[in-house]
Parts: C-alpha cells; structure tokens; sequence
C-alpha cells in the first residue's frame, strides 16, 4: 500500500507529501457559515484516480468552538465497493505526514484495499485542511527555508545549530506574518472533528478505519475523542502519543530509528547478489564507510550534474535514512553511496536526491500541525544540548532529530492541550508494526500499545520499514489485518509475524 499517502512522519518524502490535487481548486476561509449535512459527489479530475472513484468538497468550521463562524473547505473522495451486498460501511484511509493527502490515497492505493476488503467497504478519504485541494496554508516561507536538509535542521558538521535557529526563527516569524487563521487552525484534534464532520455527511453512524504513521496519532485522537463513532480501527506504524512529547518525540525517535533500520540496508547492499553494485562485503563494514564517507562530504563537498546542488554529509545521511523507509529505494541510496566515493572532483551524475524544496503546503502544514498540537522549549541552550548528546549516541543522523525547529519560536501558545490516548473506549482497534522501523520505531508503537491497553492488540512484524499492510509482501500480517477489517476477528492476544524474505527490487 506504498505511496505517497504513506508519507512518514514529519515531511519525509519531500515533495510527493501532498498529493495533486484532485477535487476542484482549493478555496480561502470563506466567511459563510459551513453546512456539513450533504455532498455532492463528481468524477475526479486527476488523471489517476482509480476508475469509479468520486470526488466531493466538504464545508468545515474553521473554529468548532464557533460552528456558525468562518467555514474552511476539505477536499473528500470515495471508491464505493463493488459488491454492494457485501458493503457493511466505509473504510477511511488516513494518510501520514503531518501532509498526506487520504484524497490521494483512495486515488493510488483505493483499487488494492477494495480488493484485499472482498468489498466490505466503501474505501473513503479527506485530505486535511491545508493539504491537497482543501482550503490551502501557506506561510510564505523563502524557498531557501524549504530546502530538505534546511528545513529539518541538520546541525553543521561541527554540530553548530545557529544557522537552523535563525532558520526556525524566520519561519515561525512567516507563519505568523502570512498564515492567518488556516495555519492557527491546523492541529491533529481538528484533524479528527473535520473527519467527524465527513462520517456524519457520509451518513454513517460508525467508520472503520487504516491509520498510518502520523495517521495512526489522528486515528489515535479521533478514537479517543469519538470512540462511539469507531468501528474496525487499524493503527499501522504508530507513533510514540506521550502528549508531553507530540511532535519534539516523534522527531527524536527518528536517531534510534535509523540506527536499529541500518543493519537491514547494510544485508542487502552487500548480498553477493548484488554484484558490482555490492558496496562492501560485509555487512558489518558498511555502517563506518558510511559515517567515514558522510564525514569526508562534510569537509569536501561534491556537485550533482543534474541540479549544481552540493552533496554535502547531511544530503548524504538524509538521503540514506530516507532509504530506510522502503527497501525499494535501497537501490538510489547505494548509488549515490558509489558515486560519493568515486574518485575525482568532476560533477556526480546520480541524480540529486533533493533536487526541488519543500512546497509552501508541505512547510505550513508541518509546522502548523507540531506547533500547534504542543509546547516546545524556547530554551536555544537547551537545543545545542540536545543535539551534542544526540550526535554522540545516533552518529547516522549527527543531531538532526534533536534539533531546533520552528516551534521554538511559534506565536501564541496551543489553543487546546494534547489528547492524551487511554484505554477508556471499545475493543476493536489493531496495531500492525514492523520490529524496525526507521520513522515510528517499535518502542514507540509499545508505547501507544499500552496507552491502548485492553481496547487494543498488536502484531508485530519481523520487518524493516515504514508501513505494513500491502506492504512489507508479509502475508502473515495482511491476512491478520484483512480479516479484521472483513470479519472483526483480532488475535486473542499479541502475536509476531516472522519474517517472509526482503520487499525490496
């Protein structure tokens, strides 16, 4: 179920977070009162929308504590189940991010959850506010702000953060100055209230539902909010909810992520089966290459053919923990690993795997969503502390995880506190989790397992990666998770799936 509407946590796919727009275009906050009690269903306009699929805008509150007030478009779409006997309601996929399109992900992903559903449901999808054709955010940040390696804040290579906190600090000053309303509005509650507000213009009186990465904390918040309104509830690569640490956890988990993810790349890049393409013989040899090499760009710096970007230490390790996700893009991050260690001074010509910034949506919906949702410190000191330890203990993402971001800065304090996710709720929510996993790694799916507690069971899967269902190619896990969501069963207890052979090409 790959695609960009399984964006990891926190922007990791760049630019495919958002995806195209496939409703009409989005609109401003508008100032009429919002209606939320029909729909108007359309054709979609992308061209790859799945055959059948319908596409609909939906008027939100753009502040549910003022329901008559300004109103904000969210775009929705639906592919209706094709054996209509069999239909028992409807299946919402919610993406990750924060800035996955679920629009998007009925488009790419509808066709294959139908199936593996024997059409029990109509598959159904929102894109959050501020994200695809809903009503637009936008922060103004300067392109140079949006650069990936910039805009996660990767220390220098002697780990000096003063440029990310003047970076953090532009940016909050931009959505402060440019995002109004839309960008203070954009947290994970309201997030859950607008997917409320498509239930109950649905017509439903449950929804079942596939949460994933950032998707599962949404999934998580609406069922702690709504737990009368779940039905079958899938958590898939869930994030840490200690709602002391929203957002500034999430991030921080990424070092230990990539560190237990590693070994999996380091098997395959030197399987013999690899032949030429092999960049070490064994498996043990390729985490120092890889710091040596990382360390070698941090002092000599190499120019990409294609876009005259500069492939620096940090493009390198953030390239390669965005490899982890997905071993399917083992293949590009070994690549560029070969021709980083090419001889000579002359231009790379792997191709820049950065080559464009973060668009503006992409920027607004982050920072709205981790600002808004908790409190960060505002202690610099307390930054450069944590990315010295950070450095020292996780040398694969030299601080990254623990560094400043614009939160920061962030004016005005969180409108409304963090959920904090319990076990106070119906028992029908399954968590699927890969063992190690780079993004939402395994302790802190543990730890929404046991804020679960009873309402919950686990499967656990000997897997790398990011995502699961339709995934990882384990049958094990996507004949547990299909039969729940056709047939209500779960596992009477937590279980393991072993491992079944590598995804990857």
């Amino acid at each position: 179920m790959r695609s960009r509407s399984r964006t990891g946590i926190l922007l990791t796919l760049s630019a495919a977070a958002c995806a195209t727009a496939l409703t009409a275009p989005a609109q401003a906050v508008g100032a009429a009162a919002p209606h939320t009690g029909s729909l108007h269903w359309g054709p979609c306009a992308a061209k790859d929308s799945a055959p059948g699929s319908e596409c609909a805008t939906l008027p939100v509150p753009l502040d549910y504590r003022k329901p008559s007030g300004p109103a904000v478009d969210v775009a929705v779409s639906r592919l209706r189940s094709e054996r209509p006997g069999a239909r028992r309601g409807a299946l919402l996929l919610i993406a990750g991010g924060p800035g996955g399109s679920g629009v998007g992900a009925v488009a790419q992903e509808g066709e294959k959850v139908r199936k593996a559903t024997n059409g029990a449901y109509d598959v159904v999808g929102i894109d959050p506010r501020g994200v695809g054709g809903s009503t637009a955010a936008d922060c103004g940040i300067a392109e140079s702000d949006r650069q990936m390696v910039d805009f996660r804040a990767w220390p220098r290579p002697d780990g000096d953060i003063s440029e990310g906190v003047a970076r953090a600090r532009r940016i909050a000053e931009a959505c402060a100055r440019n995002g109004g309303d839309i960008v203070r509005s954009l947290t994970t509650r309201n997030e859950a209230r607008d997917i409320d507000s498509f239930r109950k213009a649905l017509g439903e009186e449950k929804l079942s539902a596939v949460g994933v990465s950032y998707g599962t904390y949404v999934g998580g918040v609406y069922a702690q909010m709504f737990p009368e309104r779940t039905d079958r509830w899938v958590l898939d690569s869930s994030v840490d909810p200690d709602p002391a640490r929203v957002g500034r956890g999430w991030l921080a988990n990424m070092a230990p992520g990539a560190e237990e993810s590693l070994p999996d790349f380091a098997r395959w890049a030197t399987d013999p089966a690899r032949g030429k393409d092999r960049i070490a013989e064994r498996p043990e040899e390729v985490r120092p290459m890889f710091l040596a090499l990382a360390a070698e760009l941090d002092r000599k710096p190499r120019t990409f053919k294609d876009t005259g970007h500069r492939l620096t230490g940090n493009v390198l390790r953030q390239s390669l923990q965005l490899s982890l996700y997905d071993p399917d893009r083992y293949p590009q991050a070994a690549a560029l690993i070969r021709a980083a260690r090419s001889g000579g001074d002359g231009p790379l010509t792997a191709p820049d795997p950065f080559p464009e910034p973060l668009p503006q949506r992409d920027a607004a919906v982050f920072a709205g969503i981790v600002c808004n949702d908790g409190s960060w410190s505002r202690d610099v000191s307390s930054y450069e502390r944590g990315v010295a330890a950070d450095r020292a203990r996780y040398p694969l993402t030299a601080g990254m995880p623990a560094s400043i971001t614009p939160c920061a800065f962030w004016k005005g304090e969180p409108a409304e506190k963090p959920t904090r996710i319990t076990s106070r709720g119906p028992s029908n929510i399954l968590m699927v989790q890969n063992l190690r996993d780079p993004s939402t790694p395994y302790r802190g799916a543990l730890k929404m397992r046991a804020a679960l507690g009873d309402r919950a069971r686990l499967v656990s899967v000997d897997a790398g990666g990011h995502g699961v269902w339709l995934d990882t190619g384990n049958a094990c896990s996507d004949r547990v998770v299909s039969r729940f969501l056709v047939t209500g069963q779960r596992p009477a207890g937590d279980t393991l799936c072993a491992a079944e052979g590598q995804r990857s090409k």
